[in-house]
């Protein structure tokens, strides 16, 4: 277990899914209101490619350590949640409804770390 490089990947996962959603939302929603799939379709990205870029240095274990990196990734977001959203009451697009929010993280965040270390404990043999 990576613990310093799991939680890591947390925040960048969790302040670039803040980022951009702050980018691309405003135009999304100016032709699609009512609509907002802009965050967990940053969310199922970011989190595979931090989850790629764990799970490939790890040898042994990889379905636990996809699992065990998944949960890290959820609590460093929660955290994350917390102290700049949530404590100071500043209200953005990803909290209009908090607990739809924080059930898509858990879903999507171990469904693909989980799912990123099944794949990488098969032999695959491209010819």
């Amino acid at each position: 277990m990576k613990l310093k490089l799991a939680i890591i990947f947390g925040i960048l996962i969790w302040a670039i899914t803040y980022i951009l959603t702050s980018i691309i939302n405003p135009i999304f929603t100016k032709n699609l209101p009512g609509i907002n799939i802009i965050v967990p379709i940053i969310l199922i990205i970011t989190t595979t490619f931090f989850g790629i870029l764990y799970i490939r240095n790890i040898d042994s274990n990889e379905v636990i350590e996809g699992l065990t990196a998944g949960l890290i990734f959820i609590i460093v977001d929660i955290i994350c949640d917390f102290i700049f959203f949530l404590y100071p009451n500043n209200q953005t697009l990803i909290f209009t409804d908090y607990t739809l929010h924080l059930f898509s993280v858990i879903v999507l965040t171990l469904l693909i770390t989980t799912f990123l270390g099944y794949l990488a404990q098969m032999n695959i043999d491209l010819k």
